[in-house]
């Protein structure tokens, strides 16, 4: 289990902005070659690796048909296993502040299904809102369209509350919902409007320098994610530290501010 390239990353750095602004708007021309790369010196081995395997086989129902070819020689080059660091730690973190509580029932806004919604399935029901449309379904898991701006919940009704990088995209039109500069303040008025006294709301979000990298997201100072849930207290305030990768319990406003892209993660009571 690896994080993604290092060696890219650098140099990526050392190209600079313009190669920067190329990448992120139309495609990373360093990622292509490499796949091309690994496609190309990848078939020699499958042409050798398909003839032992014809030499050798006997079962005949597992014959090599070539309408069912699938290429895939070029994974040996691949890592064992591939980490986006907000997501993976920001979704064990979450998971386990959920577990530790013993919560049994729990309403998540737009979080990713196939990492943290995905691990708290494991002990505890989910209401899943999103504005897009999911067609999924999994014992314990109940599905509402809606957005965040406008949740179809009651007042002060939850009591177990999470959205896990999704305010910083909200207004930005990526997922098609409407402009507006607000959306992000409106998303954090929402989700306080909903949770219910006493009740839990954990949030991540891209933390450091605060910034607009449009339209994938908005990067906020510590203290602006604060003041966006008015009437809530802070309980709990981890990051998740760019520059070396680790879960940092306990942090500091300083040390997250420092960061170019870092991720805050917020616990807050109602």
């Amino acid at each position: 289990m690896t994080t993604r390239g290092g060696a890219g990353r650098a140099i990526r750095r050392a190209l600079g902005a313009p190669y920067a602004l190329f990448a992120q708007t139309l495609f990373d021309p360093l990622a292509l070659g490499k796949s091309l790369v690994n496609h190309l010196r990848g078939m020699p081995i499958f042409a050798r690796n398909l003839a032992s395997y014809t030499r050798q086989n006997r079962h005949a129902s597992l014959r090599f048909q070539a309408r069912e070819v699938w290429y895939r020689s070029f994974d040996r080059w691949m890592p064992a296993g591939t980490i986006e660091k907000h997501y993976f730690l920001q979704d064990l973190w979450a998971a386990n502040v959920l577990h530790q509580a013993g919560t049994k029932v729990h309403v998540d806004v737009g979080s990713r299904v196939d990492g943290f919604v995905g691990h708290i399935l494991t002990f505890c029901d989910v209401t899943y809102i999103d504005i897009r449309p999911l067609d999924f379904e999994f014992p314990r898991f109940h599905f509402r369209q809606g957005s965040i701006v406008d949740l179809p919940l009651d007042d002060n009704s939850t009591p177990s509350l999470s959205s896990l990088h999704v305010i910083e995209h909200i207004g930005l039109g990526r997922y098609g919902d409407p402009i507006d500069p607000d959306g992000h303040l409106r998303a954090a008025r929402e989700l306080t409007r909903v949770l219910a006294p006493g009740g839990r709301l954990l949030i991540g979000i891209p933390t450091g320098r605060e910034r607009l990298m449009f339209d994938a997201h908005r990067i906020l100072d510590p203290a602006t994610v604060v003041s966006m849930f008015e009437g809530l207290r802070l309980t709990r305030f981890s990051f998740i530290d760019d520059r070396d990768g680790r879960i940092i319990e306990d942090a500091s406003f300083d040390v997250a501010r420092s960061a170019a892209y870092g991720c805050g993660l917020y616990e807050f009571t109602k």
